[in-house]
């Protein structure tokens, strides 16, 4: 235990500080700002960790991290130990550390009666200094075992399992259609939330260990860079999907053939290049416009600081449910992750966030473009949302971004040509073992699980490498497997 008093001397979080808003509006940098006494705080956090005789946190965390381990080694000033026990169960800790929405700290049982250690914060420390310092070094593989894995998806759970899969000694090529490696990583998160520097640095280390990266190939499509699923089949011994779930969610209302309406996802990819110094023809742009983003999750936050940041005159931000409260709500009681109102970086620049409204109709200005859009309040106390009468009004809109989610993987291209089953709801089936009905073909992340978490596509490439390495071993792995196909998060 770090200090047995800690959590006695300490009850408060203390949070790294974020960049001013008027200053971080104006570049696409990370909106934190390093400071000596964010250091001096790290210390206090990771000393209210108690070290629990049964520590929910890990359970929170489907990669099973070693949270009370790191946090001592944190108070100790143990770096290097500290960097081995993140390591030890999370290949990307710089992305979880960033992008995760942190379900071990809400099953801490500090959190019982106190706020919650930030572990998520001592986790990005960790990693961030580690690499300053030198210490995150290729580990390559002692031998190679002459068998060969194609991984497709360059996502979190394709770059998971591929890595570990490298260094048991497989030779591995990761497949992307994408000019880029990094899938959503790369294009669907914005730079103010991750700089993709970080993941210019794990690539880097990946390939001194001997994974090669294939950007720019469309496995199972039809154009001159392109890969067949027989062509997979045939060279390699064992193949991974991790595709992903990129069948977005529409919104079929009247008005939705009208010009300025968009699919989160092709508005996004396009701000994350020119942030990197590309030039995208005919970029979509916020700039001087009034922006309404339906869908009140991440995604659509992301679009919100995005806008933003391209100068929207106006942003709003639409949820179909009702506003969470600010507490924890009884039904949803610890170690659960509670939907409780939340306030994220983009949320604090700017916009307005309205909640239990629904789109009835896209209204266009005469000439084939959005002008507004026409909503109506629902009642949710039947469990769904129904209109209240009376409610109707407009909203000015001149750029709609559709930030509703995805409904999972598309049927054509490989998932047609290696004939893997799919359910239905539209995830592609697999056994216990990860493996798909088609003998030696694995998924791994949102394409067998379903849209979900960061933290849940790395535990699933971990776990799927190991199916794919005791496959081609004969049925034994020494790769860790922290989840099973059906394991689900704790729920109320």
């Amino acid at each position: 235990m770090a200090d047995p008093r800690g959590f006695l001397k300490v009850t408060a979080r203390e949070l790294p500080t974020r960049r001013p808003v008027p200053v971080r509006i104006q570049d696409w940098r990370e909106v934190y700002e390093r400071r000596e006494e964010d250091a001096a705080a790290l210390v206090r956090q990771s000393g209210r960790c108690m070290d629990c005789g049964i520590p929910f946190c890990h359970n929170g965390c489907p990669l099973g991290n070693l949270i009370p381990e790191w946090n001592d080694a944190t108070w100790r000033g143990r770096l290097g130990d500290a960097i081995d026990r993140l390591h030890a169960t999370n290949n990307f800790p710089d992305f979880t550390g960033r992008l995760c929405p942190a379900p071990c700290e809400t099953s801490c049982v500090l959190g019982i009666n106190q706020p919650a250690v930030t572990i998520k914060n001592i986790e990005l420390s960790i990693i961030d200094r580690a690499f300053e310092d030198g210490l995150v070094t290729p580990q390559v593989p002692d031998r190679l075992t002459g068998k060969t894995v194609a991984v497709v998806g360059s996502g979190p759970a394709g770059l998971a399992a591929a890595q570990q899969l490298t260094r048991a000694g497989h030779t591995v090529a990761v497949y992307e259609r994408d000019d880029k490696i990094g899938g959503l990583l790369r294009y669907g998160i914005p730079e103010f939330k991750m700089e993709k520097r970080h993941v210019d640095l794990r690539m880097a280390q990946m390939e001194a260990e001997g994974t090669r990266f294939r950007a720019g190939i469309d496995v199972g499509g039809d154009g001159p860079n392109s890969v067949s699923g027989s062509d997979l089949m045939q060279r390699y011994d064992a193949v991974v999907l991790a595709v992903g779930a990129t069948i977005r969610r529409d919104l079929p209302v009247p008005g939705r053939e009208l010009s300025g309406i968009h699919q989160a996802m092709d508005y996004l990819p396009q701000a994350n290049r020119v942030a990197d110094g590309e030039t995208v023809e005919d970029q979509t742009l916020a700039t001087d416009r009034d922006v309404v983003i339906i869908g009140g999750g991440d995604t659509g936050a992301d679009c919100l600081g995005t806008a933003t940041r391209q100068g929207a005159r106006s942003v709003v931000q639409l949820e179909i449910m009702p506003r969470p409260a600010d507490a924890r709500p009884g039904n949803q009681p610890w170690p659960t992750y509670p939907m409780i109102y939340r306030v994220s970086s983009a949320h604090e620049e700017g916009g307005e966030r309205e909640y239990a409204v629904s789109t009835v109709e896209f209204i266009g200005d005469g000439e084939g473009n959005v002008r507004a859009l026409k909503v109506v309040e629902v009642d949710m106390s039947g469990g769904r949302p129904e209109p209240v009468p009376g409610t109707e009004r407009e909203i000015p809109a001149q750029l709609v971004l559709l930030a509703m989610g995805f409904t999972g993987v598309p049927k054509a291209g490989i998932v047609e040509q290696l004939g893997v089953s799919v359910d239905a709801r539209g995830r592609i089936e697999r056994g216990e073992d990860f493996e798909t009905s088609v003998a030696g073909v694995y998924v791994a992340g949102d394409a067998g699980r379903g849209q979900s978490l960061i933290v849940w596509a790395i535990a699933e490439g971990r776990a799927c490498a190991a199916a794919v390495d005791a496959y081609m071993r004969g049925g034994r792995s020494d790769l860790p497997a922290p989840i099973r196909p059906t394991t689900v998060a704790i729920t109320a």
